[in-house]
């Protein structure tokens, strides 16, 4: 079992109530707790006490029975801890002594490009000579299928990865990236399955999303550019996806729902949404300490309804533990890039620390930290955790 002990300790304050998979020091079993403030309520023993009704949903001290549950059933759960933290104190734990794991089984993985700032940036860099979007890009949630077996929690080191690269020449090399980067953005974790053939519409999003967490899609630039042609991402992406600890119900985030960027041209019926499923995020990134850019999930072109109703139009089903992200989180404005290839501009203007070096792209040794906040109605800010990892060689 990997994970992490004596991470940074995120408050979340007593109503966020997000969820975590973690392990008492000289135990193997995890357990399945919800956090309250910077600890944590370890609700496997404490439902098991109790002989509640739900105690089963985590007695195997992972998240994915509760996921399979269904809305009705997180409600109830939900409401239950709420209505009963200082009866389950007893079961209070600091967050600092535990050591926190994956908290779900990842089933599948699919990673979106739903920011249009970060998309026209990438254009402008890989396609010079043309269109800063593709011809498609405003008419779907373009994606791609990552891997689910290299979907890690955060503080699991990172292995600079290898592939094909083609030089300034034009010859191809093979060897390690130069050009390793970050990518802040979040994620959304299905619970709720669906039927082979029955695609999920935007209306039925909260009936099968379960929560958020805060993912870094790390990549090797400079294999990507060189294999992208002409499907898509594969070994530049798909050697590691870090992601938060804590999964935030959706629930938590009903009152940072926000309408979206105007889409132009309207999209097709099926991703035609009323409801407001814009997300008033922000995503502080940090590199070895250096806060580099706080990226604005409030600008994304695509919300996640949009994206699941296309991830399931042509029928793919979906199951509990699928995870999808939403790309990289780009703002207009200058420190709201969501990865160093856009702040640094593709090398040319290195990112300046705060010990004087500069950072282009990744260095070994080098730790990133992307935190997630929610901005609620009435301005109240709401943790939603983070998100690290460090380069190895």
């Amino acid at each position: 079992m990997v994970g992490v002990r004596g991470a940074r300790v995120t408050d979340f304050g007593r109503t966020t109530l997000p969820y975590c998979s973690f392990v008492r020091p000289g135990e193997a079993r995890a357990r399945v707790g919800v956090g309250v403030g910077t600890d944590v309520v370890d609700l496997t023993a404490a439902l098991a006490t109790r002989r509640h009704a739900y105690a089963g949903l985590f007695a195997a001290g992972s998240l994915d029975p509760l996921l399979a549950a269904g809305p009705r059933t997180w409600h109830e759960v939900r409401t239950y801890v709420a209505a009963n933290l200082s009866a389950l104190a007893e079961h209070q734990v600091p967050a600092s002594g535990v050591e926190l794991v994956l908290p779900f089984e990842v089933a599948d993985y699919v990673d979106f490009y739903a920011s249009e700032h970060h998309a026209s940036n990438v254009g402008r860099l890989f396609r010079p000579d043309g269109d800063a979007l593709t011809p498609n890009w405003k008419h779907l949630p373009i994606g791609y299928h990552g891997r689910a077996g290299t979907v890690v929690v955060s503080g699991t080191p990172i292995r600079r990865p290898s592939g094909q690269m083609r030089e300034r020449d034009g010859t191809i090399a093979f060897g390690p990236t130069a050009k390793l980067d970050l990518e802040a953005e979040t994620g959304f974790v299905v619970g709720a399955g669906s039927s082979l053939g029955e695609p999920v519409p935007v209306e039925s999003f909260d009936q099968h999303v379960f929560g958020v967490c805060v993912v870094n899609d790390w990549s090797a630039r400079d294999v990507q550019a060189w294999e992208y042609v002409p499907l898509g991402p594969f070994l530049g992406k798909s050697f590691a996806t870090s992601v938060s600890p804590w999964v935030v119900p959706l629930a938590a985030l009903a009152g940072a729902r926000i309408d979206p960027p105007r889409r132009d041209p309207d999209p097709v019926a099926y991703l035609q949404d009323d409801e407001p499923w814009g997300l008033d995020l922000e995503l502080e990134i940090a590199v070895n300490g250096t806060v580099v850019s706080r990226a604005p999930y409030s600008e994304m072109y695509w919300t996640p309804a949009q994206m699941l109703a296309h991830l399931t139009v042509n029928g793919a089903a979906l199951r509990p533990g699928d995870l999808f992200a939403s790309g990289t989180v780009s703002g207009p404005g200058p420190g709201q890039q969501g990865s160093l290839l856009e702040l640094s501009w593709n090398g040319s203007r290195p990112v300046t620390l705060d010990d004087g070096s500069t950072r282009a792209f990744l260095l070994d040794g080098d730790r990133v930290t992307i935190a997630a906040t929610a901005r609620l109605a009435g301005g109240r800010r709401i943790a939603l955790g983070q998100v690290e990892g460090q380069v190895t060689s």
